[in-house]
């Protein structure tokens, strides 16, 4: 079994702003355990920021992006030198691996290629990478996220059988602090976020399940559950935290790449029926669309969103910006018409992966 951790910021310090030795020694002893099971383990892991921020004496994440960069990096040499020692002292070996989010373009395939081939080399080594994002050279997660889609993205380009979250909260709680302890309907799931990112980490349960309805998507369990739990027991999706059961349906390869490795290049904004329609499987029609945003062309990728601004999914358009500007709300006769053009769909089903 191939199961991917990710570790946030958060959870590497203890309530009294120490390095949590503790919870790291926990984390290789699992893994000891999961590899005695013959599984393959790669670890995400947060961190670097808080790292440099405890060499230089720092309270608190700065806001100052060119600081957080230079964090980063003195950081990142600290988070490895943990892992190593504490991982060694159970007989494991550990790599670093820093990524960058542009290896997941359709334009950088080699580069992809590249970086697929050297993780599973360090695997077929029996070596746990260690994957962040480097943070030196890249702002999105130092900006955006605490790297939850690059456990997601990580999990699909090693056909990850699945993925697990650690979080300070344990897993998902309802309006009333009660553990969800399994999830099928992620529209159902977001009704209860309300944090935001922690000290250092900048994602919070929001970050965590759009990240985890991605991953569902394309067929990749996971759980988000808290450093007290078996980290063992996992791996027969038995938690203490939330388990997130993947859909059933199977994304072919070509939708696989929309939705993972195709840069939107502009987004579509639909009502609330047409997200109905969508989830019922069907194509996205002029009719249900609220506004296009972006610059894109016929036969480009991009993201729809509902109302709110949630991105619910990804597909390939069949107009431009500007001819789905003149026919949103239009019915399919219309907008035969007026573009003189026998299709009608903005987004055909067959080029369309909605997030579940």
């Amino acid at each position: 079994m191939r199961i991917v951790f990710k570790v946030g910021s958060n959870l590497l310090q203890t309530e009294r702003n120490d390095i949590d030795l503790k919870f790291i020694a926990k984390l290789a002893e699992s893994f000891k355990e999961l590899r005695e099971k013959g599984d393959q383990l790669l670890l995400v892991s947060s961190g670097a920021v808080l790292c440099g921020a405890k060499k230089l004496g720092y309270g608190e994440k700065p806001n100052e992006l060119t600081l957080r960069q230079a964090l980063a990096g003195i950081g990142q040499a600290y988070l490895m030198h943990l892992y190593d020692t504490v991982f060694s002292n159970y007989g494991l070996t550990v790599a670093q691996v820093l990524l960058t989010n542009d290896i997941f373009r359709k334009e950088n395939e080699d580069r992809f290629a590249n970086a697929q081939n050297t993780l599973e080399k360090l695997l077929e080594l029996g070596v746990i990478p260690v994957v962040n994002e480097n943070d030196t050279v890249a702002v999105s997660e130092l900006v955006f996220g605490d790297n939850d889609f690059l456990s997601v993205y990580v999990s699909y380009m090693l056909k990850a059988d699945l993925l697990v979250i650690l979080s300070s909260a344990g897993g998902l709680l309802d309006e009333e602090g009660n553990l969800v302890q399994e999830v099928r309907d992620m529209e159902e799931a977001f009704r209860f976020v309300k944090g935001t990112g922690s000290k250092f980490g900048s994602g919070g349960m929001r970050s965590k399940l759009e990240a985890t309805r991605l991953a569902v998507s394309i067929g990749i369990p996971v759980i988000i559950t808290g450093k007290e739990d078996n980290l063992v027991e996992v791996r027969e999706l038995k938690t203490a935290g939330t388990l997130f059961r993947p859909v059933q349906r199977r994304l072919r390869g070509r939708l696989k790449s929309i939705a993972m490795i195709e840069e939107p290049k502009g987004a579509i904004v639909i009502d609330d029926g047409a997200v109905e329609a969508l989830r019922k499987g069907m194509s996205l029609l002029p009719a249900g669309v609220i506004r296009a945003e972006g610059s894109f062309s016929a036969g480009d990728v991009v993201s729809v969103m509902n109302s709110e601004g949630i991105v619910i999914g990804k597909g390939r358009v069949n107009f431009s910006k500007d001819e789905i500007e003149k026919v949103k709300g239009l019915k399919g006769a219309e907008v035969k018409k007026l573009l003189k053009t026998q299709k009608e769909e903005v987004i055909h089903r067959d080029h369309l992966v909605v997030f579940q």
